[in-house]
């Protein structure tokens, strides 16, 4: 019986392959288009979200932007919440760029925000204290609440090792919680879930003070809280681009080995960082109750220390652009309110987010299409 071999099957070739490469270095337009492109993915997802659930994207967008940018009032109200997120960018850009994860920064905000309130309504300054001696020492309280909550994990991770994406994590609860027992107990105004209002001198000024000399600024909601926020800005860009502890800070976050070997005492900055980074958004905190809030009570924050992460990677650390970007997210705070479902403006702060980790690998490594047999 005769008996036959099929022949194997051949499938066709493709002309090419495609190859995943390591990068040897980063092209600088690079960084700045993946985190657009973060952005732009995130806004098309965001929308999809939209029209399953019956909106209009294109409608719902214009409307963010009209609304957040749309005239000179909104765009102060959108300065107004782009304030906090500076800071709060800055806070964690700091610490990132030394590649220590400070994911405390809600809760160095709402301490900062209970040092600042302390000043007010523990008796510290007398109610008829004229605002510029009130408001330093709210500051100055504020930025060192902030830094001794950083200072606890940075301690924790400098000397004994310990995670601090789990300690700054844990310490944002244990802030809060700290500042209801103030609100629903201490300082609470007649048992309501809130202290008294502060006195006037205590309030940051606004734009809108300065209306009877210069009437473009009636209405107007931006307040000195602002002006802060660039100082911060360009305290840090000095400290990390100009100066030697900015050397150091970036010489650790690159290669700790070789800050040790050159003598850089990684303890001492592992703690400096992190206090540094704490202090900042303890400032948020108390320009927030100064400038806007007036008093201290429960949910003074929108979530100001998280989205502060995203600020800081879609800025790629960059103090500067720290600016632009709280602004973009400024506007989709405020316009967000108007939008539902009402979670969508959360629902893009997180895919932003998440295209911003999964684009990390685009900045690693690169496709290289070969042609077939070119390896060979």
């Amino acid at each position: 019986m005769t008996t036959f071999e099929s022949a194997p099957v051949r499938r066709p070739r493709l002309p090419f392959t495609i190859r995943v490469e390591r990068r040897l270095d980063v092209p600088g337009w690079l960084s700045p288009a993946v985190s657009v492109g973060a952005i732009v993915v995130a806004l098309i997802l965001g929308g999809i979200v939209l029209a399953i659930n019956g909106g209009d994207p294109v409608a719902s967008y214009a409307h963010i932007g009209k609304a957040a940018f749309g005239n000179l009032g909104v765009f102060s109200d959108t300065l107004v919440k782009a304030t906090p997120l500076i800071m709060v960018g800055l806070a964690c850009s700091l610490a990132f760029r030394m590649k220590l994860w400070n994911i405390g920064a809600e809760g160095q905000f709402y301490m900062g925000a209970l040092g600042a309130s302390a000043v007010v309504l523990s008796g510290l300054v007398p109610p008829t204290a004229s605002r510029w001696v009130t408001l330093p020492i709210m500051l100055v309280a504020g930025m060192i609440c902030g830094a001794a909550w950083g200072f606890v994990p940075g301690w924790l991770k400098a000397r004994l090792k310990v995670n601090e994406i789990i300690t700054t994590l844990m310490m944002n609860y244990i802030a809060i919680a700290l500042t209801n027992f103030f609100i629903f107990g201490v300082w609470s105004e007649a048992g309501f879930q809130m202290s008294r209002t502060f006195q006037k001198s205590a309030w940051l000024p606004r734009l809108a003070d300065l209306a009877s000399q210069i009437k473009a600024f009636s209405g107007l909601t931006t307040h000195l809280g602002l002006l802060f926020a660039l100082i911060a800005v360009a305290v840090v860009w000095y400290i990390v681009y100009r100066s030697r502890w900015g050397y150091e800070i970036r010489l650790i976050g690159d290669n700790p080995r070789a800050a040790q070997y050159a003598g850089v005492n990684i303890v001492r900055n592992t703690v400096l960082v992190m206090m540094t980074s704490g202090a900042l958004a303890g400032l948020a905190g108390m320009s927030e109750i100064a400038g806007v809030v007036h008093r201290l009570q429960g949910a003074i924050s929108p979530g100001y220390g998280f989205t502060g992460i995203i600020i800081a990677w879609l800025a790629k650390l960059n103090p500067v652009v720290v600016i632009l970007v709280a602004i973009l997210f400024g506007g989709l705070i405020l316009a967000g309110r108007e939008i539902q479902p009402s979670g969508v403006p959360r629902l893009i702060q997180g895919i932003i987010l998440f295209m911003l980790i999964a684009s990390d690998v685009l900045l690693r490594y690169r496709l290289r299409l070969v042609r077939a047999g070119a390896e060979e």
